[in-house]
């Protein structure tokens, strides 16, 4: 596995996520502007995924699936660590606990993993199958 490239793939996908969360914020369309950002947050993280998966695999790498977007999760979550909790979460009443502890974190952080294992499955585990018969 190319865990350095991994790494920097997730770091990218934090980064546009983020950027998303953040602007869903000044839209309102839900009374709760909180609910409203996981939900942006949720739909967004499927393409990104899917596209990070898709830039990874790119260099004929066969590591499976969870490997990676275990890799990319765990790199997203120490940025939300270090950066996200402590500058917008923090700020506005809330803590690290609270954060890592929350539903729509797991929800959001399994939704990324099984993104990751789908397109594995689908893009590599399928057709590398199909090229041995």
């Amino acid at each position: 596995m190319k865990t350095k490239r991994a790494i920097l793939i997730g770091i990218a996908i934090w980064i546009v996520a983020i950027l998303f969360y953040m602007t869903s914020y000044y839209v309102p369309v839900l009374e709760n502007a909180d609910t409203q950002a996981n939900i942006v947050l949720f739909v967004v993280v499927m393409p990104l995924v899917w596209l990070g998966c898709s830039y990874y695999y790119k260099s004929n790498n066969k590591a499976h699936g969870l490997k990676v977007g275990l890799t990319m999760l765990l790199t997203a979550a120490v940025l939300d660590a270090l950066i996200t909790v402590p500058v917008f979460i923090i700020p506005n009443g809330g803590n690290h606990y609270h954060f890592f502890t929350s539903l729509s974190f797991w929800i959001i952080a399994f939704e990324f993993l099984m993104i990751a294992a789908l397109y594995w499955y689908f893009s590599i585990y399928i057709h590398t199958i199909s090229q041995k018969k």
